[in-house]
């Protein structure tokens, strides 16, 4: 059994800003936002501890996918200190100084793009981290969707967003992108440990009180603002077995440990129901460190993923110490935030099967358009008989109705054979509005919830006649 004292704890170090700093007082919960902090570099601060303010985000040395390194802006209050260990960090104090300011920084201060200040170090990351984006071409907007400034306001740090050239060829950070990231090294310390391989999580997950952890983004949150305090967290999120992507004639694979800024970069728009998904998913920094595998992991019901999964009729791969097990996404959800995975047992793969339905669609009804919680998300995956101009296939997931995301198997029926017209989809659009148990919450009332049901159909028949879909 791999112990879990921290047998290289105080002599592990990791790059902050140009420099090796000795990983001491990292045992969870400790987090990289505090450890950072405690180092003195206070530009990154706490300011909800849940991910949505984006005033911890830092820059990290990630695997990249258009170079051999790419810089990745992450919250650093929900990432544990510990999964620092070895790898090179870089913050708003290491991007530039008063008397050299980095071209992010330069362009925030003459643009008007601080005021406060308090929210300035973090955008001035996020920014950063787009602004050395291989590839780049013009700057993405969605880059800053997880920073939130309360008096600024957004129009002046766009103009400095959109005013930033290429980086210098000079540029050390720049440079940095073309040479191989720091290796991920087994690591232990205090209740915190990186196996080596995806046996050793494996035997480690199946001991009491163990809990895998990937991008922390929601075992950060319930260690946060709720004290969750695992006995042990085993991290998954670079073991290599986890973390591939094939696409073969009949199916797509996901790799369970791949972040979700992976697989949408990575499957470059081969599952266009999932692009639909991906923008609406939280925000950049993070779905820069939330994975596939975590997302269904935690069983939550109001998941964005689930629904566009069940959509797709996706299997899933388990994998435990006893070997590899196929199971449908219908059936892996047995209860509120409860699945058949059993004690020692991971996600490893999403299996997508192929073809792809020809009409697809993912629905979010949320208080705001981005970086918020659904109330209802509705996918669909249809296929229309261009011949009849009648609905051959349908498949529609849901989130926020039940304990957990279900298909909407009754209204998936009625719609089979029907004319995509208004008059042919109403009695399936009834039966959708009848679809789970949805509740009464702070986000919105069963009744609500309902009424988006009953016009989810109708919405997807006007985007299609729109769009000059087939019927």
């Amino acid at each position: 059994m791999m112990s879990t004292e921290p047998a290289a704890g105080p002599g592990a170090a990791v790059t902050v800003n140009g420099a090796a700093r000795a990983l001491v007082g990292a045992r969870p919960p400790v987090t990289a936002l505090d450890w950072l902090r405690g180092l003195g570099l206070t530009g990154a601060k706490e300011g909800c501890a849940e991910g949505e303010c984006g005033a911890c985000a830092v820059l990290v040395a990630r695997p990249g996918i258009d170079a051999p390194t790419e810089w990745t802006a992450v919250n650093a209050c929900l990432l544990p200190a510990a999964s620092l260990a070895g790898q090179e960090v870089v913050t708003a104090e290491g991007l530039g100084t008063p008397a050299a300011l980095h071209p992010v920084q330069h362009e925030m201060a003459v643009r008007g793009g601080s005021q406060c200040g308090y929210c300035t170090p973090g955008f001035v990351c996020s920014m950063a981290a787009e602004y050395y984006r291989p590839g780049r071409d013009g700057f993405d907007h969605h880059a800053l969707s997880g920073n939130l400034c309360r008096c600024t306001g957004y129009r002046p740090i766009v103009d400095a967003a959109e005013a930033l050239g290429a980086p210098d060829a000079g540029d050390p950070l720049a440079a940095r992108t073309t040479s191989a990231p720091p290796p991920t090294l087994p690591h232990h310390e205090g209740g915190w440990v990186r196996p080596a391989s995806l046996a050793d999580a494996l035997a480690l997950l199946g001991e009491p009180g163990a809990v895998a952890i990937a991008g922390s983004t929601d075992l950060g949150v319930e260690a946060n603002l709720r004290g969750s305090r695992p006995g042990l967290l085993v991290a998954v999120d670079r073991l290599d077995e986890l973390r591939g992507l094939t696409v073969a004639d009949d199916v797509v694979e996901i790799g369970a440990a791949l972040t979700l800024s992976e697989v949408e970069r990575r499957l470059s728009g081969q599952i266009p129901l999932l692009d639909a998904v991906f923008p609406q998913f939280a925000s950049r920094p993070i779905r820069n460190g939330a994975t596939i595998g975590g997302n269904l992991g935690t069983g939550s019901p109001i998941g964005d993923l689930p629904p566009a999964l069940l959509a797709l009729d996706a299997e899933l791969v388990l994998v435990s110490p006893a070997g590899e097990r196929v199971v449908p996404l219908t059936a892996y959800f047995t209860g509120y935030r409860q699945s058949v995975l059993a004690a020692g047992e991971l996600v490893a793969r999403v299996r997508v099967p192929l073809p792809l339905a020809t009409t697809t669609a993912f629905q979010k009804i949320a208080k705001r358009r981005f970086d918020d919680i659904s109330s209802v998300a509705v996918a669909f995956a249809l296929d229309l008989d261009a011949g009849t101009g009648t609905v051959r296939r349908a498949a529609i997931g849901l989130g926020g109705v039940a304990a957990t995301p279900i298909r909407a198997t009754v209204a998936e029926q009625a719609l089979v054979g029907v004319p995509w017209n208004a008059e042919g989809i109403a009695p399936a659009a009834a039966l959708l509005a009848a679809a789970g148990t949805p509740l009464d919450d702070h986000r919105a009332s069963a009744a609500y919830r309902r009424a988006m049901l009953g016009q989810a159909l109708p919405r997807l028949l006007a985007t299609t006649a729109a769009e000059g879909v087939r019927s």
